[in-house]
């Protein structure tokens, strides 16, 4: 990781005040020993499309040092990902464009969000982005499993997917 001074630090992540990552937050190294120890419990089959996996893969090589944490984890999401063609993957199945409504295990709040390339994230339209913990947690599951996945302030959160949408152009699966 690339070195940020100076910074703010609060429960495990540093936060520029100046430089070229200015108002960026940085996961610190303890994170990944947060991704490793959720790898090693019973993690849920995931599916990614052939297409999207060459892309996906190189946008976590491609990532910089404040997101190295994030793109290790999706590495190790894609490396235990089943590979299928792209017309054998159905809207049953989270993929990039996909409108997915999950239900986060503590408080049990849900959230519809489309997951989206780094550069179509928005957090006012509920797009988040794959190059995100929550996003590349989501990448490839199906309705009803659960995953835990790293949190950026600490310990594990738990996400289960409620239902998926393909993406029609039509906007979320509530919008009328």
């Amino acid at each position: 990781m690339g070195k940020v001074i100076p910074a703010y630090s609060f429960a495990g992540l540093h936060i520029a005040t100046s430089g070229p990552h200015a108002g960026l937050i940085v996961f610190e190294e303890r994170m990944m020993s947060r991704i490793e120890s959720t790898a090693t419990g019973v993690l849920p089959p995931i599916v990614i499309p052939a297409g999207d996996y060459a892309r996906l893969n190189q946008l976590a090589e491609s990532a910089g040092p404040e997101l190295a944490q994030v793109s290790d984890y999706l590495v190790r999401e894609l490396q235990r990902a089943h590979i299928v063609a792209d017309t054998a993957v159905d809207n049953k199945v989270v993929r990039i464009g996909a409108w997915v409504t999950y239900r986060e295990g503590a408080d049990g709040r849900r959230r519809t969000v489309q997951l989206v390339w780094p550069h179509q994230a928005d957090v006012n339209h509920n797009r988040v982005s794959v190059l995100s913990v929550v996003g590349a947690a989501l990448l490839g599951m199906s309705q009803g499993q659960t995953i835990e996945w790293p949190s950026p302030v600490g310990g594990t959160r738990t996400l289960t997917v409620l239902s998926i949408h393909g993406d029609d152009g039509g906007g979320p699966p509530d919008a009328a």
